[in-house]
């Protein structure tokens, strides 16, 4: 079996960790872009000080989620070449856990501050807060019972080689093709 800290396993871990901050980043991206460009449309000037105080909370949670989305790309960088992999995971881990945190708040923050304009402010608090309530709990609370459900050990998967790979995958489709009634 090979060991979590492999440097194919880490290659592999920290690929697919960066593939996951791809999608994040173009969410946050979007809804930046977004709350960027709302005080200068014309009913912004109407929003009282408490939905402003509301956005400011959106715009800066997502700020703070597109610096924690980006970050291990800088991460990376500065320990590039230094046998630091372990070490780069780990990290890129950290920061999409606070950078998808963060997300949460600007997201649910966002559509408070928006539904509050078309329902008014107790609907648009009751909208945000289970905006707020369903992003953590399918992003945060679902992931973290079952982290808590099975043993602390991370699972390994013995690392095969492409050719046995083919070999096993043909084997399989030969006899699929095998057992299809004609």
């Amino acid at each position: 079996m090979p060991s979590y800290d492999q440097p194919d396993v880490l290659d592999r871990n920290l690929g697919e960790i960066l593939q996951e901050i791809r999608v994040a980043q173009t969410g946050v991206q979007i809804l930046f872009a977004f709350l960027l460009s709302l005080p200068f449309t014309s009913g912004f000037h109407s929003a009282s000080a408490p939905d402003r105080a509301v956005y400011l909370t959106a715009l800066l949670a997502t700020v703070g989620a597109a610096s924690m989305l980006i970050a291990p790309v800088a991460f990376h960088r500065i320990l590039f070449r230094r046998r630091r992999r372990p070490d780069i995971v780990r990290g890129a881990n950290r920061f999409a856990i606070v950078g998808l945190a963060l997300m949460v708040v600007g997201v649910s923050a966002a559509v408070l501050f928006a539904s509050s304009f078309v329902v008014g402010t107790i609907g648009g608090c009751v909208i945000g807060a289970i905006v707020l309530a369903w992003f953590s709990a399918w992003w945060f609370a679902v992931p973290f019972h079952h982290l808590h459900r099975r043993d602390d050990h991370p699972v390994t998967v013995p690392v095969t080689s492409s050719s046995s790979l083919h070999q096993t995958t043909m084997h399989a489709v030969s006899h699929a093709r095998a057992a299809k009634p004609r």
